[in-house]
């Protein structure tokens, strides 16, 4: 097989933007100057962020090449997509960084930023098991350090590397399992995989193969029985860092979980014929998820819990838009995980610019934010509200779309999609006990009067929530890219 070194550079011109950029911040920051802790800060999240836009244009200018270097890649509609928003997601993450984040070396978290979102385009645009464990993998360590990044707090330190072992031991289980598959078919490209699983149908080593990968990816989804880090990794980790997590890794990770499961797994799928498969072990982690994220957050009473355990949630009905995407297409979940991902990064952009100027670990520190900064109280709401799915915010659309799809697809995936509407519900009373005390209790005597928010955060979280509302209101504008 002849490999073309210079059609797989034009085609990684985004990746390696973010390359250079990350390598030029470090270097940047290298010399030892009188420069601030701030300003430093702000050179290299503006530096970040240059080198994102870069890759955006890059992007553009790339476009939809089909198969790459043998088919080791795929540069499709899919891959496209998650590309620019996997970018996006990043560009926010920067923008609260800068806004809200106080870190002695900042230069060292943005680089490792763009590494991890290096290792997302990657994994959407991956065609093959090992360039997409590999992809995974420089994903995975680049969120382990930035989870343990704030040394000055232990649960920092404890988020890395409960982060680090769970992730760690989920990786053995995806690789065992790439292995198996390696061994049953003879290739690790996708559609020599689908090819030869065609010809031989399924087997009980399959099936186990099968079990193992999900297990990996049931890890990377945060879904239940697999979800244990995720509660502490979103408590501890700094602010940016677990918006990156809950955003940007789940648009990256569900978009290679589709493309291995259709085009690669497809033919194994199970489901209505009565031939077991992997349908029917998505839609057992799917309604455990639904199950234990919205009953479990309703016990919670630190904000960033709430969170991790609505992100299980969520999760849960990610799950059953992996599923109806063999029917419906890959749009409605590829809407859903983008601004469900815009939603989460605000959130946390929300609380990042509180916890700056005041503790706000558990609900009760919101109180009151409505005097303190009508600007965040505001911008929380919209966030808040697209993550229960209320409407026209983009929430709703995403919800819909996903959950129409499921009902569309039959019976395997009908009554769960029922179940996860029926537990809306639920999970809009435990979103309301985190507005309740940001709208309407009044603020505790012994927080801050006033709560100050820099220019750049503010612009991101503003952008943020009217991209959520344009988007719920003319869905199309993302849509319309499939």
């Amino acid at each position: 097989m002849n490999f073309a070194y210079a059609e797989l550079l034009s085609a990684l011109r985004p990746e390696l933007s973010l390359v250079v950029g990350a390598l030029l911040v470090l270097a940047v920051d290298l010399p030892k100057t009188k420069r601030s802790l701030e300003r430093r800060t702000h050179i290299a999240c503006g530096m970040g962020a240059a080198a994102l836009l870069a890759a955006l244009v890059s992007l553009l200018g790339v476009g939809n090449l089909g198969n790459i270097w043998g088919g080791v890649l795929v540069l499709d509609t899919l891959a496209l997509v998650a590309r620019g928003g996997v970018f996006g997601l990043g560009l926010l993450t920067l923008g609260i960084t800068a806004g809200t984040t106080r870190l002695r070396n900042p230069a060292e978290f943005v680089a490792v930023i763009l590494f991890a979102i290096t290792g997302f385009a990657l994994m959407a645009a991956a065609q093959q098991l090992l360039l997409a464990f590999l992809a995974l993998e420089l994903a995975s360590l680049s969120l382990y350090v930035l989870a343990g990044f704030d040394k000055t707090r232990a649960e920092s330190a404890e988020a890395g590397l409960k982060y680090f072992l769970f992730g760690g031991v989920s990786a053995a289980f995806m690789l065992f399992g790439f292995s198996l598959i390696y061994g049953l078919t003879g290739s690790i490209e996708l559609p020599e995989i689908a090819r030869q699983l065609a010809l031989s149908g399924p087997s009980p080593l399959l099936l186990v193969a099968l079990v193992l990968v999900l297990v990996g990816f049931g890890f990377k989804a945060a879904a239940a029985p697999f979800h244990l880090w995720a509660p502490d990794v979103y408590q501890g980790a700094p602010a940016p860092a677990a918006a990156l997590i809950a955003s940007a890794s789940k648009l990256a990770g569900f978009t290679l979980f589709l493309r291995l499961l259709w085009p690669g797994l497809g033919g194994v799928a199970g489901g209505g014929n009565g031939m077991a498969g992997w349908i029917t072990v998505v839609v057992w982690l799917a309604l455990a998820s639904l199950l234990l994220g919205n009953f479990v957050a309703l016990a919670q009473s630190k904000v960033r819990r709430v969170l991790a355990y609505s992100a299980i949630a969520h999760a849960g009905a990610l799950l059953l838009g992996v599923i109806a995407a063999g029917w419906a297409g890959v749009a409605p979940l590829l809407y859903y995980v983008m601004t469900y991902g815009v939603a989460t990064v605000g959130a946390f952009g929300v609380i990042a610019a509180v916890e700056r100027h005041q503790p706000c670990v558990n609900l009760a520190d919101l109180a009151g934010l409505r005097t303190k900064s009508p600007l965040l109280a505001g911008c929380l709401m919209v966030f808040v509200l697209s993550l229960a799915g209320i409407p026209p915010l983009a929430g709703f659309v995403g919800k819909f779309l996903v959950f129409s799809s499921a009902l569309q697809a039959g019976c395997m995936t009908g009554w769960l999609a029922l179940l996860a509407i029926l537990l809306s519900a639920v999970a809009l009373y435990y979103y309301l006990q985190i507005l309740k005390p940001a709208l309407v209790l009044p603020a505790q005597p012994d927080t801050a009067t006033r709560i100050p928010v820099h220019p750049v955060a503010a612009i991101t979280l503003v952008f943020a929530a009217g991209l959520i509302l344009l988007l719920g209101l003319w869905p199309s504008l993302l849509l319309g890219l499939f």
